[in-house]
């Protein structure tokens, strides 16, 4: 099941699997009005059959806030669970701050979209 319904909203999160692993993308104020699609990507990406790789495209973050860094760690969290790898892929500056903050600077690997392909 895709959750990825991009609409020309300023801001969202959307899901797509695909056979190499799931990517989640992040884009503007990621907060918590978005915690209904927050809902559906995590469901989606909880229902998934083998722990394949799982890789969260925050390049375009402009804010986030708790919940969206909730979002965030739970995904990590459920990665750690099932042995699927999380990596961010170029995180906005406004993710990494946030992240840093909560002294989770370093943990989540970050991959590098020209390194990606």
């Amino acid at each position: 099941m895709d959750t990825d319904t991009r609409t020309g909203s300023g801001s969202g999160i959307t899901c797509r699997h695909a056979e190499d692993g799931t990517y989640l993308t992040l884009w503007g104020e990621v907060d918590a009005a978005l915690r209904e699609s927050a809902s559906e990507a995590m469901a989606s990406l909880a229902g998934r059959p083998a722990p394949l790789p799982v890789v969260l495209d925050a390049r375009d973050v402009t804010f986030i806030d708790s919940s969206g860094i909730a979002f965030i760690l739970q995904v990590y969290m459920l990665g750690q669970e099932t042995g699927a790898p999380v990596s961010l892929l170029d995180p906005s500056a406004a993710v990494s701050e946030v992240l840093e903050m909560v002294g989770m600077g370093g943990r989540i690997p970050v991959i590098s979209a020209e390194a990606s392909g």
